[in-house]
């Protein structure tokens, strides 16, 4: 079998899209998603692998800008539609264009690749490591309650239009991207993403709602939800179904939370993609009624080392000379110092011994400050040679916010 991995043209965008779909299943995505994804896509890191004429590979990335700890917003690669279809699997398809992609990365400058992964076992051997967590919640309200922080009682609630309130929620969101580790910068178009709202995948229940929270004349939060009605023979049973929560304090965060638990004729709310640390785990007066269920999110791809520890600042000093295995981006591979603080960071080859064995897989892993590198450590993932590297450089690849991403690509 001989196969060609070549960018497709604009036009080819429809067939390679049904390719992927089959690679994932055969479902057809609604029209809307559909539209959406073409209007997304960048022909020129859309790669199609190609037995003859017939297209039997794809994997596309996105050119994104994403936080990393200390507020920077560095270029990324956002990797997507990766797929196989099921007569060429197991066949080295994957691996060819997981080696085109990353040198393509490369080329471009870009010093970290980023997915979310449909299958975990898949990635790790392309040297992607889980950077970021994220929960769900399915909330029995009549049980749980809220603990209101001060100023809550001043928020007032307005319901507003979906498509009429987008360029304002989009601000709020705007504002908190270089907070948080992991957040897109999202660029014209991508503001639409949260609001797709095809009718067929409703599943019972009503289109998009919006409610947005004001201090006084300021525009401080929103959120974006459905109602899933249901009725039993004791009375209703519905569900609030929250898609986005969104705030610039406290106040304006508990307010549109209560507002979500106080809709009538539900019993539950259920809320999916939630950031890790995320306040309502201690807003709620029961957790164990919200049932938080874990999940894994954001996968990291270290792809230029010292570009990449180089951009993020750094929870304390450090200076510490990281031995890097790397066997399918060999560039990566020697030893590294980094050095750095809250200020900046510096990271460049040396001949120094090593403090710390790693692979690109765990500095992947720990590069948005979500996953310890004591916890790789005690997985035998790590390896500490100079006593006292592992607890300080951890220490100062740690974030005071969890990583998250808002979305999918």
């Amino acid at each position: 079998m001989t196969i060609e991995l070549r960018k497709i043209e604009a036009a080819q965008w429809e067939s390679w899209f049904s390719r992927v779909e089959l690679a994932f299943g055969g479902i057809r995505e609604n029209a809307e998603e559909r539209a959406f994804w073409a209007e997304r896509n960048e022909p020129d890191r859309t790669v199609a692998a190609y037995d003859g004429e017939l297209i039997v590979g794809a994997a596309g990335a996105y050119s994104f800008r994403m936080s990393v700890p200390g507020g920077g917003v560095v270029p990324v690669a956002g990797v997507t539609c990766v797929g196989v279809v099921p007569t060429h699997r197991r066949r080295g398809v994957l691996r060819a264009m997981m080696r085109r992609q990353l040198d393509d990365v490369r080329g471009r400058g870009e010093a970290l690749a980023v997915l979310l992964a449909s299958e975990p076992t898949i990635y790790g051997r392309f040297g992607y490591g889980l950077g970021a967590q994220e929960f769900r919640v399915e909330i029995d309200t009549p049980r749980v309650g809220l603990r209101m922080p001060a100023g809550a009682e001043r928020i007032r609630l307005v319901l507003a239009g979906v498509e009429e309130s987008l360029a304002d929620c989009e601000g709020i969101y705007a504002r908190q991207v270089a907070a948080r580790p992991g957040m897109l910068e999202r660029r014209p178009g991508w503001e639409r993403k949260p609001v797709l709202d095809d009718p067929a995948e409703r599943e019972g229940a009503s289109p998009l709602m919006c409610v947005q929270a004001f201090d006084g004349d300021d525009l401080v939060g929103y959120a974006r939800y459905a109602v899933a009605p249901h009725w039993t023979p004791d009375g209703p049973d519905g569900t609030v179904v929250v898609r986005d929560v969104d705030a610039l304090g406290p106040a304006a965060y508990a307010a549109l939370w209560r507002y979500l638990f106080d809709i009538d004729l539900t019993t539950r709310v259920t809320s999916r993609g939630r950031p890790v640390d995320d306040p309502l785990l201690h807003l709620v007066t029961d957790l164990r009624r919200c049932r938080p269920r874990l999940r894994d999110a954001l996968y990291v791809r270290i792809v230029d080392t010292a570009a990449a520890l180089a951009a993020r600042t750094y929870a304390a000093p450090v200076r510490v000379v990281l031995e890097v295995r790397d066997e399918f981006c060999p560039w990566n591979e020697g030893r590294w110092l980094l050095s750095g603080d809250a200020g900046g960071a510096d990271c460049k080859r040396t001949e120094e011994p090593a403090d710390l064995v790693l692979s690109s897989r765990e500095l992947g892993a720990t590069y948005l400050g979500g996953t310890s590198l004591a916890a790789l450590a005690g997985a035998g993932l790590v390896t500490e040679l100079r006593p006292g590297a592992l607890a300080e450089a951890s220490t100062a690849f740690g974030s005071p916010v969890a990583p998250w991403v808002p979305h999918g690509f």
